[in-house]
């Protein structure tokens, strides 16, 4: 079986795409995961298709590249205007770095929304990889009527629904030809020296040799060729997938590129996970592909017996095995984790690039009732095994279910799961910000504990001083007692009973950056105790707090965003507004056409910060984030903060 994967924006049509492709010989089988990843199983040129449709959404990036780690190939599928190429950036990002042969084909031809050249020279602009024209448009005015073949040179006019007809090629469309088949072979000629000498000796080749030098290009990863065609009409589908057929590279590159990517042993890879999910009354289901010969119920795979092995496109048992390259599904394997390499004795971790991007959307997950919340933590750690974009978390102080997700679909998605499946029902909102305080004088304080019970008393006499500390040293201590006058035995019990006074602060939130120094205090022989000296501490320091002027103070965190450079611009308004600090930005290396935009960003602003970024960048930009500091909030925006947060309200 032959694996591709369909990846590209919203509203290009890939799934209309995948439909035409998948029926132009014989009746496709499909499924369809609750994540939106689409499979269909087709004949085509006497050969078993797979094609892999993943959701345009970028919340669905991960799909995109989980599904790269088992094709062969894949079909970026683009709109036709110049200025939504930007678009199509995280893919083509996505697709280099995966090493996956590609070619890209421009849909819906037929509206007339920008000249081809300029939808390539715009695309080119986020490749690596040169974009290279392997057909040119034969018109009628303005609308696209059929296309000429640049290495075969024959023109075809295209038929509503039907395939194309093999024509004369137009005298108008002539020079436009020829200009477009030299800079082909130009563009060859870099990658095959028998051509650029071709060239030079002005001798004209042969159309089966081009073939055979675009066939190993792209098996190669040397360049993106583009088609261009319109899948709602049939127009160009048979030519894109004949192009597939005899120019995607075999099952045994996939298994050397994943194994070269992951450092693993080529021969001893068997299997490769993509995608998991699971169903009602059925468990996980694990979507794989095999790349060796002899998988089925029973065999050793990732250390453990594989489960009931399934057709992928229809669920039917698969009694005799799975053939190599074939796509399948697994179930009652919870031992498989998804994606992952598999050998019959280890799961290896995929490749670096599968990575999914950072998610940015935090939410506390409100459990409906007392048994949704009983199963809540139990159901969220199974789910973060199949779904690598979602992290789940405690929230700071009340220990709540705190998950980060991809964007408001990807949450969406994960609390139908929870309902429909797992049948637990939960409420979402925003987490708590995370403030903290400190003080921002010295204060000196004597205190004495004194409680006579009908037994044994309590006595215990403290002197301390409580100082601001350099910012980020945090809580120390120290003692300079001298005499005796608090026995070294119960210096710890003061140190732990200061300790437990940063718990909460004067304005109801953990202190911070504070120096605690005993300097003397009295016991007694017989009414003094660890406990004593404990609830002294405790209740001094509480009491040299209040005296101290207590300061809010915000996290700020540093944030990495990631983003195709014709966005830049417009993030200095956007850190700015948020009351952020822009540190600059620079190229990014691993992604042509990328930025990495460095700032400051209070903790509070971060939610908002996704929200803008997504809304600036058409869902494209992203960001990773990392503590950097705490620092100080004065006047009316602490004020409104210790009202609403402080004062015993949050719990630290």
């Amino acid at each position: 079986m032959r694996c591709v994967t369909v990846l590209g924006p919203s509203q290009t049509g890939k799934s209309t795409l995948v439909t035409k492709l998948a029926s132009l010989e014989g009746t496709p089988k499909k499924s369809v995961s609750p994540y939106g990843l689409s499979l269909t199983e087709f004949e085509f040129g006497g050969e078993a298709w797979c094609a892999l449709d993943t959701p345009g959404t970028n919340e669905s990036l991960a799909l995109a590249q989980d599904s790269l780690l088992a094709s062969d190939a894949c079909i970026l599928c683009v709109s036709p205007a110049p200025e939504e190429a930007v678009l199509a950036a995280p893919y083509l990002r996505a697709i280099e770095a995966s090493g996956t042969p590609c070619i890209l084909f421009v849909n819906r031809i037929d509206e007339p929304r920008g000249r081809l050249r300029d939808i390539i020279a715009s695309l080119q602009a986020y490749s690596s990889h040169p974009l290279v024209l392997r057909q040119v448009p034969i018109r009628e005015g303005e609308t696209i009527v059929g296309h000429c073949d640049l290495i075969s040179e024959r023109a075809w006019r295209y038929r509503e629904g039907q395939p194309s007809a093999l024509i004369e090629l137009p005298a108008s469309a002539a020079e436009r030809e020829h200009e477009a088949r030299s800079e082909l072979l130009e563009q060859l000629s870099e990658f095959d020296d028998w051509l650029l000498e071709e060239i030079i000796e002005d001798r004209e080749p042969a159309s089966d040799a081009l073939f055979a030098i675009a066939s190993r290009t792209l098996k190669e990863n040397r360049i993106i060729p583009v088609l261009f065609g319109s899948a709602s009409h049939s127009n160009g589908i048979m030519r894109l997938m004949k192009a597939l057929r005899h120019e995607a590279p075999p099952v045994e590159a996939l298994k050397s590129r994943l194994a070269g990517g992951a450092g693993a042993d080529e021969a001893a890879l068997a299997t490769v996970s993509l995608h998991a999910y699971y169903r009602a009354n059925i468990g996980k289901t694990i979507l794989a592909r095999a790349l060796t010969d002899g998988l089925k119920q029973g065999t050793t795979l990732g250390g453990s017996g594989l489960g009931s092995v399934q057709e992928a496109g229809n669920g039917r048992p698969l009694a005799g095995g799975v053939a190599r390259g074939a796509v399948f599904m697994a179930v009652k394997s919870d031992h498989l984790p998804a994606p992952a390499l598999l050998t019959s004795a280890d799961v290896l971790e995929p490749p670096a690039w599968a990575a999914p991007p950072t998610p940015m959307l935090e939410r506390i997950l409100v459990p409906g009732s007392e048994r949704d919340e009983t199963k809540l933590s139990a159901t969220l750690a199974k789910l973060a095994e199949t779904d690598r974009g979602l992290k789940v978390m405690q929230e700071e102080g009340t220990g709540a279910q705190l998950i980060c997700t991809q964007g408001p679909v990807h949450l969406r998605d994960l609390c139908k799961t929870l309902s429909e499946v797992f049948r637990v029902e939960v409420s979402e909102r925003s987490p708590n910000p995370i403030y903290r305080e400190t003080i921002s004088k010295p204060s000196n304080v004597h205190y004495r504990h004194r409680k006579q019970t009908g037994g044994a008393g309590q006595f215990a006499d403290v002197q301390l001083i409580v100082r601001p500390n350099e910012r980020g040293q945090g809580f120390t201590f120290d003692e300079t007692v001298k005499g005796g006058t608090v026995p070294r035995n119960y210096i710890p019990a003061v140190e732990a009973g200061a300790r437990e006074a940063m718990e909460k602060g004067p304005l109801g939130f953990q202190v911070i950056d504070v120096a605690v120094t005993l300097t003397d205090g009295q016991y007694h022989s017989v009414d003094s105790s660890d406990f004593a000296f404990r609830a002294a501490a405790r209740m001094g320091v509480r009491q040299a707090l209040s005296q101290a002027s207590a300061v809010l103070m915000q996290p700020v965190a540093r944030v990495e965003i990631h983003i195709p450079s014709v966005f830049s611009g417009s993030m200095v308004a956007i850190v700015s507004a948020l009351k952020g600090q822009v540190l600059g930005f620079d190229r990014d290396e691993n992604a042509k056409g990328w930025d990495l935009f460095r700032a400051l960003v209070p903790g509070a602003a971060l939610d908002e910060l996704a929200r803008a970024l997504r809304s600036a960048t058409q869902g494209i930009g992203y960001f990773s984030k990392a503590f950097d500091h705490f620092e100080e909030i004065y006047g009316k925006e602490a004020d409104t903060i210790i009202n609403t947060h402080g004062s015993g309200t949050q719990a630290h």
